[in-house]
């Protein structure tokens, strides 16, 4: 007789509050889950994954229970955001009908904020950090019914307070298992990634075309090559959760997996979730000519650093271009060398335009992030920020470069700064969950002026109208837009006036027309008027 396979069922939170009526990208695949699933399924585990994306979270969460019913153990992650509220729902439900159950969970998230997750009374651990080998212990000592005290990589809460296992080290990618993609049907992400309205799910990146093309559904996946990033940026949780270690396959074993999974499931893009898939040139070299020599026609985005772009050598940045990718996210931080400093990023002057030109002058989009509000940081200091990301929009026509307000992240150096200059922080992990994009909202109430407030509003409208996003084509307004940004007097008293000017004007365009899909006031740095993932059909040069 055959015995069973012990079960382990993993959940993937929604992404997106759903009952929002907004969707979510379904290019946004399970990786978090997949990596922790492959020692499991190589030690004779049964392995099942719920990802709560394609359902309704009613829907998601019965599934989950019914997975779970015959299951030996629960696992679950999330990021911050709607996962950790949807994580929270899915495992209280669990929790009140299977109490008995194990349940563990894991993810950066988790690794910062260890303490809330445990006194929920939900969890029988927290994973800290790198999680394949540590999730694989603890599924061998919940098999065999010994404790998880010994299991290393752990937060445990025990006699009503949390106490930590031996820390675990971060291992190379030659010690890990590679992803057991077949537990994935990849066709429900296909389907809805190829409806007509697709480029407006939230959270969809913008499509392979290039600008003035007219954007067409896309099939694309994420995927990840590396972990960790050894940047020592103090806003970000990144190097306290990895040490600032970076973990990363080689080139030639990331296309050789990539193009198997090409040859599966014919993607058309592929979005790199590393958060610094550019650490080594020479992997990158490797990756780009070996795709160009194999023939490869899906195109892909990547994070970059400026510094990374500006010492690659101009072949590699030519084979990357020919290579097939389209954007580079690039995170630009500030535009002053004293915030930069406070930051630890080795960047300066004017080193973020220089690296979007770069991009540019190959056909790639630089998507640059600025932010502003940092502890500390005074006016002068973010004025210079949203000023050098004007100019870079002019220098680099191809480039989207945008201003986000600071948010402050656990785990971080300037975490500690924010909660000594009186941030609040939120206090239930439902709180916790409500925090959205850094764009949607600013979580740190009163910490920018409001003349830096209006000046990023500014911007914002300008850059938006000179796009032509606001009428799908560039006009007078659209023109002239592109001329106030390109000589700085988009914030200035007359063009306030133009501004404002041009939303009565629109508004009024729009009720004539009854033109539903026209946004109406572009004053707006949330774009929360703006249809997500619509583009012009042509847009001329500046």
């Amino acid at each position: 007789m055959i015995s069973r396979k012990k079960k382990i069922v993993l959940y993937q939170p929604q992404q997106v509050d759903q009952s929002r009526g907004l969707p979510s990208a379904k290019d946004l695949l399970p990786l978090e889950l997949l990596a922790i699933a492959g020692f499991p399924l190589e030690d004779g585990y049964d392995v099942q994954i719920v990802d709560a994306s394609l359902y309704s979270e009613e829907e998601a969460h019965q599934r989950l229970f019914e997975a779970c019913e015959d299951a030996m153990m629960y696992a679950t992650t999330g990021i911050l955001g709607y996962m950790v509220v949807d994580g929270y729902n899915a495992t209280k439900m669990l929790h009140e009908r299977l109490p008995d159950l194990p349940k563990i969970i894991g993810g950066w998230f988790a690794t910062v904020k260890y303490d809330l997750q445990l006194l929920t009374g939900f969890y029988d651990a927290v994973v800290m950090g790198q999680g394949e080998l540590t999730f694989r212990d603890v599924v061998q000592a919940i098999d065999a019914g010994e404790p998880l005290d010994n299991v290393s990589g752990l937060a445990l809460l025990r006699d009503g307070q949390v106490v930590h296992t031996e820390p675990r080290r971060v291992v190379s990618w030659e010690n890990l298992p590679a992803n057991p993609w077949h537990l994935i049907d990849i066709e429900p992400y296909r389907e809805h990634q190829m409806r007509a309205q697709s480029s407006g799910d939230y959270l969809r990146m913008p499509g392979p075309g290039q600008n003035g093309e007219e954007r067409k559904p896309y099939f694309g996946i994420t995927y990840y090559s590396s972990y960790g990033c050894p940047e020592p940026c103090t806003f970000c949780c990144s190097p306290i959760v990895t040490g600032r270690r970076w973990k990363a396959m080689k080139g030639d074993r990331m296309l050789d997996e990539l193009g198997e999974l090409h040859d599966r499931w014919g993607f058309d893009v592929v979005r790199f979730h590393d958060a610094n898939w550019g650490v080594a040139e020479k992997r990158v070299r490797e990756f780009a000519d070996l795709k160009n020599e194999r023939g490869y026609k899906w195109k892909y985005n990547a994070f970059l650093e400026t510094h990374s772009i500006l010492n690659y050598k101009k072949e590699t940045l030519d084979a990357i271009a020919e290579s097939g990718l389209y954007i580079a996210e690039i995170g630009a931080e500030a535009g002053s060398d004293a915030m930069m400093e406070k930051i630890g990023k080795p960047i300066l002057g004017d080193d973020n335009i220089a690296a979007s030109v770069e991009m540019d002058k190959r056909g790639i989009c630089a998507s640059v992030t600025y932010i502003i509000g940092f502890p500390h940081e005074q006016a002068d200091s973010m004025s210079q920020t949203i000023d050098q990301c004007r100019r870079l929009h002019v220098a680099a026509p191809l480039a989207r470069p945008t201003v986000w307000p600071y948010r402050p992240i656990p785990g971080t150096v300037m975490w500690e700064q924010a909660i000594e200059l009186g941030y609040v922080a939120p206090q239930t992990i439902k709180e916790w969950g409500s925090i959205g994009e850094y764009h949607m909202e600013e979580t740190w109430p009163g910490k920018i002026p409001d003349h830096i407030a209006n000046m990023r509003k500014m911007y914002q409208h300008y850059v938006t109208l000179d796009y032509g996003f606001a009428r799908n084509f560039r006009g007078l307004w659209e023109k002239r837009a592109g001329r106030r940004l390109a000589d700085g007097s988009y914030s200035s008293f007359a063009g306030r006036v133009e501004a404002k000017a041009f939303s009565v004007y629109n508004n009024f365009a729009r009720k004539l027309s009854g033109d539903s899909k026209r946004a109406g006031s572009f004053i707006d740095p949330d774009h929360a008027s703006f249809l997500p993932g619509t583009r012009p059909e042509k847009v001329s040069a500046k």
